[in-house]
């Protein structure tokens, strides 16, 4: 698998205080990578790093091919970093504040019109064109910051908290915007607390403590590692039926735990912890029928991000 980031045990050291201990991370091209952690478990320095505002004690780090450390200009040129503060530039119109950054990357002041109507258009901000960058939202501020960092068309898009300090609707307009830019083709390593934007859109996790990476992967990889059982929940129609099923599941393999829980809308449920495989599932299922068992739903539960957070972090979010 090709990698456009990668870090190769990357340490910093803050006078006594080792802020990375040792991260290794590693983003497939195109991929839409989450990076998770408690405040002050190294995220925003790690960032820094890959974005060469920062230079690691020790280690090394690739954005799309080009060194942190040897080729700094490279690696500016492939990103687009958009930093948890918006900045200092409120005293310009809109369309100015990206003409000024597209200035920045050498962009021909000819193409820049269409340039900067393009990346309005992109995030939604044509009509505000003209108004001073002070004058808009905060949601609306993320989204023109955003923008900022496409002016040069980057490969790989670093974004620090981009959600931070939205409204519900803002987020889903942010997180939506992330999304299109990945049908672009677009890389994108973005940090959140959001634990259900982060498991909405992302394709790959790294989850960080304590300046150390403790689980990396795709979603289902780290689903898969992190939840020793699945839960499947079997729905009938009375309790006789239940304590039926509970007894029959009990004697199959990879069942590891069987409960009557509380009966929810007038019907009998059995949680069933089950280790066993996807084809497994279904003779479970099957098994339940050959036994003449009524069965009135069957479903496995999915475990969700902030589950999965929870236990590697020890319960650790601040």
């Amino acid at each position: 698998m090709d990698f456009i980031i990668e870090t190769r045990d990357l340490k910093k050291h803050f006078g006594s205080f080792d802020a990375l201990r040792g991260v290794n991370i590693h983003v497939p091209a195109g991929s839409i990578y989450g990076f998770v952690g408690p405040n002050g478990a190294g995220k925003t320095t790690t960032m820094r790093i890959l974005t060469t505002l920062t230079r690691p004690s020790v280690g090394e780090a690739f954005v799309a091919g080009h060194s942190v450390l040897t080729d700094r200009r490279a690696v500016r040129r492939a990103i687009g970093y958009m930093p948890d503060e918006f900045g200092v530039y409120e005293d310009l119109r809109v369309w100015e504040y990206l003409d000024f950054f597209a200035a920045c990357y050498d962009i021909p002041e000819s193409d820049r019109r269409r340039l900067v109507g393009d990346l309005l258009e992109l995030v939604d901000l044509a009509h505000r064109k003209d108004d001073m960058v002070d004058k808009l939202s905060r949601g609306m501020k993320q989204r023109l910051s955003l923008a900022r960092t496409l002016a040069h068309d980057p490969q790989v898009l670093i974004l620090d908290e981009p959600a931070s300090g939205l409204d519900p609707r803002a987020r889903v307009e942010i997180r939506e915007l992330l999304g299109e830019l990945a049908n672009m083709g677009k890389t994108i390593f973005f940090s959140s607390h959001i634990l259900a934007d982060v498991e909405d859109i992302c394709s790959h996790i790294g989850i960080i403590e304590a300046g150390q990476i403790i689980m990396e992967g795709s979603l289902d990889e780290l689903k898969r590692q992190l939840m020793e059982t699945r839960e499947i929940i079997i729905s009938l129609k009375d309790h006789e039926a239940a304590e039926k099923v509970k007894s029959l599941v009990l004697g199959i393999r990879d069942v590891v735990k069987a409960e009557i829980i509380t009966p929810k809308g007038g019907r009998y449920r059995v949680r069933v912890d089950f280790a066993g495989t996807d084809d497994e599932v279904a003779a479970l299922n099957q098994n339940l029928m050959s036994a003449g068992v009524q069965v009135m739903g069957f479903q496995e539960e999915e475990k969700d991000l902030e589950t999965m957070f929870m236990r590697v972090t020890k319960g650790l979010v601040t």
